[in-house]
């Protein structure tokens, strides 16, 4: 197992839990391998590389891995399994359920509607559930056994120093400069009469669609929707009721009011003012079609929206108001609204969440203003866009900025103890499987004999085979 135990789990993992987006699968023909009574199908190996190398396409500097490294994932995973039903580790069906039901959401949206997925699944979604509940178990009860495993792996300052003293130096990684940059956001809010515009011609849209029929929306969204995806799919969605951390609420409680057929009152959300027809409706699923429509935003409404950022600003330079405070009472940005303003990204080395950006995870607007900017300083008010290409002031708070560096235990403390503790957790789960493995029946399949990282498993496998014939 050496070195790659660790990631080799989380590769198991995923494959199993990320196949799911595959809906039709190649027919089992071969038992490959088995730990205890948990058995491992040639078609699992397809499958879950298969899987991987969808996940991957696109992306540059991929390594794949190899069908031995699939396998002995599923050899770990299978032997997790095995030890979590001993030790009487539980999965909830209310736990379950609720995997499942994100994994039939992410599908939906992946395929366009819940017709096209069941369409090409030839099942439907209560099957295709169904066939996924005992690999969704599986994959949960292996979860639960791994942290079992590391639960009590903690590290402390000491072992990370001696940790650290054992990277040659020329190896440690380089980090260009990053900054801890945090944001208040105002949606600028357009004026009465504006909005009062518009709203009038999205009900005569509605007027014109019941006049003329259903097919008169879709030429309404092509022509005036300002739904960056209407070009893609006219604008439909699937949604479900309880997916109230995808849609806006006001859009999810004004469809789920509406009949087949029926289209909504204008109606208001957090992205501007829409009419929806319902499409198609089971359950707490639903088909709908929308036309979107931004209210324009004048220079008037966005210098008024700067005076509300000036005065906060000039709070937060005196000091009677906190960052924090004033995002919680002022920002509209949903992401950061409840971290303080903090802007997040990925590590470029560990690949966790971290507040360190560098200036290429950053849009052009703020790479401008930051020259201008030192650490514990805030930007004067400047006009930018969102994601949805909408309108948006916001002040920046720079509070840190580092230099380019090589890694060291005063700038990277938190970096180096994370993979400390990784590596320490990686060394006990190996200790775990020597120790366990020779307890199992193992058997793989001889097509993996030039797999030299099976090793361990094929000499437990012959104990196996020896016990046996004894």
């Amino acid at each position: 197992m050496k070195k790659l135990i660790f990631s080799l789990i989380v590769l198991g993992l995923g494959a199993a839990s990320t196949g799911s987006a595959q809906v039709k699968k190649v027919v089992a023909d071969k038992i490959v391998g088995q730990v205890g009574d948990k058995i491992i199908l040639q078609s699992d190996i397809k499958n879950a590389m298969d899987d991987i190398k969808r996940n991957a396409a696109g992306q540059e500097n991929i390594i794949l891995p190899t069908e031995c490294q699939i396998m002995e994932g599923q050899l770990i995973r299978k032997a997790l399994i095995l030890q979590a039903q001993k030790d009487s580790l539980h999965v909830s069906d209310d736990e379950l359920d609720g995997d499942l039901e994100n994994q039939i959401r992410y599908m939906i949206r992946q395929y366009g509607s819940k017709d096209v997925l069941e369409e090409i699944a030839g099942k439907t979604v209560y099957q295709i559930k169904e066939d996924f509940r005992e690999n969704f178990r599986d994959r949960k009860l292996s979860e639960q056994m791994q942290n079992k495993i590391v639960e009590s792996i903690k590290i402390t300052p000491t072992e990370v120093k001696a940790y650290y003293s054992k990277i040659a130096k020329d190896s440690l990684p380089f980090y260009e400069s990053e900054i801890e940059l945090s944001e208040i956001v105002i949606h600028p809010k357009a004026n009465k009469d504006v909005e009062e515009y518009v709203s009038k011609q999205l009900y005569d849209y509605k007027k014109q669609v019941e006049a003329q029929g259903p097919k008169k929306f879709d030429q309404l969204a092509k022509l005036y929707s300002e739904d960056p995806g209407v070009k893609e799919n006219g604008g439909q969605y699937t949604l479900n009721r309880n997916d109230k951390n995808t849609w806006d609420p006001a859009f999810l409680s004004a469809a789920f009011k509406l009949k087949e057929g029926q289209i909504s009152p204008v109606i208001k959300s957090q992205y501007g003012l829409h009419i929806i027809m319902m499409v198609s409706r089971s359950g707490d699923e639903a088909v709908v079609k929308h036309i979107l429509r931004i209210p324009p935003i004048t220079e008037d409404e966005i210098n008024e929206t700067k005076q509300i950022l000036d005065s906060v600003r000039r709070k937060l330079m005196d000091g009677s108001l906190s960052f924090g405070a004033a995002v919680s009472k002022y920002s509209d940005d949903k992401n950061s609204k409840f971290s303080a303003g903090s802007k997040t990204g990925r590590d470029p080395v560990t690949g966790a969440s971290t507040t360190f950006l560098t200036i290429d995870q950053l849009d052009k607007d703020v790479v401008v203003f930051l020259k201008d900017l030192k650490p514990g300083s805030y930007s004067v008010p400047q006009v930018a866009k969102d994601e949805q290409n909408g309108q948006i002031v916001r002040i920046l708070y720079l509070r840190n900025r580092t230099e380019p560096h090589r890694e060291n235990l005063k700038e990277d403390y938190d970096r180096v103890a994370k993979r400390a503790l990784e590596g320490k957790k990686n060394g006990a789960l190996e200790k775990w499987f020597k120790d366990h493995i020779p307890t199992y029946f193992i058997s793989i399949d001889k097509q993996f004999a030039s797999c030299s990282s099976l090793d361990e498993w094929r000499t437990a496998a012959a104990g196996s085979a020896q016990a046996r014939n004894n």
